[in-house]
């Protein structure tokens, strides 16, 4: 009995869906637990033929839950290190933010120490100067 003839009251049906659920779920409990035809007749308690001749779509069904599940975990890998990548990229712009934080203190005390002797040329008298001014070149002839 394949397709809609197959009724829902078939124990060899229902022990097939039970098993596809086990293994793909991950807890086989009469089989190795590989996504294989075999393994899925194995964990159901039913011969091989049951899925390859009698109930066939059974075993297209589990085939296709196979391949997206597979394609499930391919692309659960690929978020995982595309987060790992990030998360690199995070820690390297912290980084080089805090090098910039680093470099703007080093600016900011330059910039002050500069402003200061500015302030002490501009208000300086001739005899209590300590800081000489340079002498500005005119341009290159």
């Amino acid at each position: 009995m394949t397709g809609p003839a197959a009724t829902d009251d078939d124990p060899v049906r229902a022990a097939i869906l039970a098993a596809m659920d086990r293994l793909l779920d991950g807890t086989p409990q009469q089989s190795e637990g590989r996504l294989s035809v075999s393994q899925l007749a194995a964990e159901a308690g039913v011969k091989r033929w049951h899925l390859t001749h009698q109930h066939t779509d059974l075993k297209d069904l589990f085939q296709a839950r196979v391949r997206q599940s597979q394609a499930g975990q391919a692309a659960s890998a690929r978020t995982a290190n595309a987060y790992e990548e990030l998360k690199a990229k995070y820690a390297e712009l912290q980084r080089h933010c805090s090098a910039l934080g680093d470099r703007l203190q080093l600016y900011a005390t330059t910039i002050n120490a500069l402003t200061l002797e500015n302030a002490a040329l501009a208000s300086r008298t001739a005899g209590s100067a300590k800081v000489v001014p340079l002498t500005r070149r005119g341009p290159a002839s």
